[in-house]
């Protein structure tokens, strides 16, 4: 892992799919288990599925939060 996928977490979309749009952060942690189960895909969207899978099996979600408040616009 690289610290940047941390950031890609957060405004990376999911590119198909049911979650479609939806950035890989905030997936539902059913979904990210049935990658694990079935199979990530190959590339950049595997690892970054892989890496938010483990991160919310271990409840480290909340480590995300500094990064989505850094990513949000100034009002």
């Amino acid at each position: 892992m690289k610290p940047e996928d941390l950031q890609k977490l957060v405004t990376f979309p999911m590119p198909y799919g049911k979650y479609k749009g939806r950035v890989i952060a905030d997936l539902p942690g059913h979904y990210l288990n049935w990658f694990a189960r079935e199979g990530f895909p190959r590339g950049e969207l595997g690892s970054l599925l892989a890496l938010m899978q483990e991160m919310d099996h271990n409840g480290l979600k909340p480590l995300l939060d500094p990064l989505r408040q850094a990513t949000r616009p100034k009002q």
